[in-house]
């Protein structure tokens, strides 16, 4: 019946099975700073009305464009603005519009069902893709919506003819994926397609194409950067500052050498093996069932790593487009296998693939074992979840190696995405087991402290955020202090120089109230992050 479901509604489906995978835990994992700036901006939309000259923490914030946090802030307006369920929800909209994409990208260039089904599940279990969505969530806005463009593009490519609709369809969503994070899409993921699309299709005719393409992408941007023109002219002076200031961070910020995302495959997470074997074009090109389609995905990968390397900035997160191209390449591997394994008697076709799904599979058998060695003394409250993941996992590792035994890729495959969600629809709650006992919430002091509060030097996003209000910053830009109009106030603070707090004793009797830390981890720990504490103090003028 789920055969005949998928076959009959293939988009529906994948649609309900990672609504189901993403977003029962939406809100499980902790804010990170990425999404804390986004989120404060969406909650200051709402709060201050700045929908068009943005800010965090009262402050310009012109960095990004809008879309993503305007779609945030509809969201939080829905659902609550204290919600991090509604803040994620836009984010996980966007990679099931991903997968939609994928599968329709797939579906054009093999005219195989099954095959881009299958692309949908590899790309949206593909490691960066999710992580993505909570480390930097403006990125899976701008390559999404690209890829919708990409793939009204590939229509018109593909047809005798010019459709009006396709062509507007295809600068719209071009103009939206630059009204989420400006031309970095179209740096990224659009032109590898270009080039890649040209080498294997060719642009027949090639000055139509060309005029063709070049007046989608102006168009495109014209649609798209109407907010930059606005921000430039209303607010010229912060515009210029902050765009000086992002454009250098290009050349001088992160800087790492031409070779740092070479091992951009590991980015796939589960299916890290086989987006290995899928880069390895003299294996590959035999076994596949179209090979122009898998020269042109391989070529599109291979593209977009390069012209990533080529900016001297570099961040693991900026591979996520990369993984768009890659699930086509992991398919075509994937498909062979299902098509073929049964047959292949070379261990060393053989040995990779049993290693990779053998371990998937032995991590589900020794789950709960480990599981409960690690976390034993942290399952208060956490038995029932831990032991029906455990269950369950144990249940799919079992099955991935009778599977294996048979030599059935199909089932196997089936069974690897399984195991991805049943981590994320039931264990991913076990996370909450890793608290420290500093862990101490600045969440309700604005609750229960109705004490005007301020910031000394820098305080996190994430703490900003969880407070559920401005802290403005007492200390100004020149490094002068402007003391507050209040006798009685709130100050939160890292840590500050003997200097700083001597201008202000001189005014306030200080009384170091406690102090809010963010970290689930414990101050022994390398992930231990100092920025996620700080002192609470309550001033009394004198």
């Amino acid at each position: 019946m789920l055969a005949s479901l998928i076959k009959k509604y293939p988009i529906q489906t994948l649609c309900l099975i990672f609504a189901i995978v993403l977003l029962p835990n939406l809100h499980v994992l902790d804010v990170t700073i990425m999404e804390a700036r986004n989120f404060i901006t969406a909650r200051e939309m709402i709060t201050d009305n700045n929908w068009l000259l943005t800010t965090m923490n009262g402050e310009a914030r012109y960095e990004k464009p809008p879309l993503p946090t305007w779609l945030t802030a509809i969201s939080g307006l829905i659902f609550g603005i204290d919600s991090v369920f509604a803040m994620r929800l836009p984010a996980a909209l966007m990679v099931i519009l991903l997968v939609t994409f994928i599968y329709k990208i797939s579906y054009k260039l093999t005219h195989n069902q099954t095959f881009a089904f299958n692309n949908g599940l590899i790309l949206g279990s593909s490691f960066y893709v999710i992580g993505i969505i909570i480390e930097a969530p403006w990125d899976i806005f701008t390559h999404a919506l690209m890829s919708v463009a990409i793939y009204y593009l590939i229509l018109l490519f593909q047809e005798s003819k010019l459709f009006i609709r396709h062509l507007f369809l295809v600068s719209f969503f071009i103009g939206l994926s630059f009204l989420s994070k400006g031309p970095i899409s179209i740096y990224a993921l659009f032109l590898p397609f270009l080039i890649a699309y040209g080498f294997t299709y060719k642009y027949k005719p090639l000055p139509k194409k060309i005029l063709i393409i070049l007046g989608l992408l102006l168009l495109g941007i014209a649609l798209g950067g109407w907010w930059y023109v606005f921000v430039r002219i209303n607010d010229p002076e912060t515009f210029t500052a902050i765009a000086e200031r992002e454009t250098g961070n290009w050349s001088s910020y992160n800087v790492r050498p031409f070779y740092y995302y070479w091992s951009f495959f590991t980015q796939s997470g589960l299916w890290t093996i086989p987006a290995f074997i899928s880069l390895l074009y003299p294996y590959l090109k035999s076994r596949v069932n179209n090979l122009k389609a898998y020269q042109f995905s391989l070529l599109w990968t291979l593209m977009a790593v390069v012209l990533l390397s080529i900016i001297p900035e570099k961040k693991s997160r900026y591979l996520m487009p990369v993984l768009i191209p890659l699930s086509i390449n992991i398919t075509f591997y994937i498909d062979y296998l299902i098509r073929e394994f049964k047959n292949i008697k070379d261990k060393r076709e053989t040995i990779p693939v049993y290693f990779n799904f053998g371990l998937i599979g032995l991590i589900g058998l020794i789950f709960g074992i480990l599981g409960y060695w690690y976390l034993q003394d942290a399952l208060t409250g956490y038995w029932a979840i831990f032991t029906v993941t455990a269950l369950l996992l144990f249940i799919i590792g079992f099955s991935i190696f009778k599977s294996l035994q048979h030599k059935d890729l199909s089932k196997t495959f089936y069974l690897s995405f399984s195991f991805f969600a049943i981590l994320l629809v039931i264990g991913l709650p076990l996370k909450n087991t890793f608290s420290s006992t500093e862990y101490h919430p600045i969440d309700e002091l604005k609750k229960t402290d109705d004490r005007a509060l301020y910031q000394l030097n820098y305080i996190a996003p994430e703490l900003i955020w969880q407070y559920g209000a401005k802290i403005p910053p007492i200390k100004s830009e020149t490094n002068t202090i402007e003391l507050p109009k209040e006798d009685i106030f709130g100050l939160l603070t890292i840590g500050a120089s003997p200097e700083d707090f001597e201008i202000l004793q001189n005014s306030y009797e200080f009384e170091k109230i406690t102090v809010f830390d963010l970290n689930r981890v414990s101050k022994d720990s390398r992930q231990y992050k100092d920025r996620l504490k700080a002192n609470y103090y309550v001033l009394t003028k004198k």
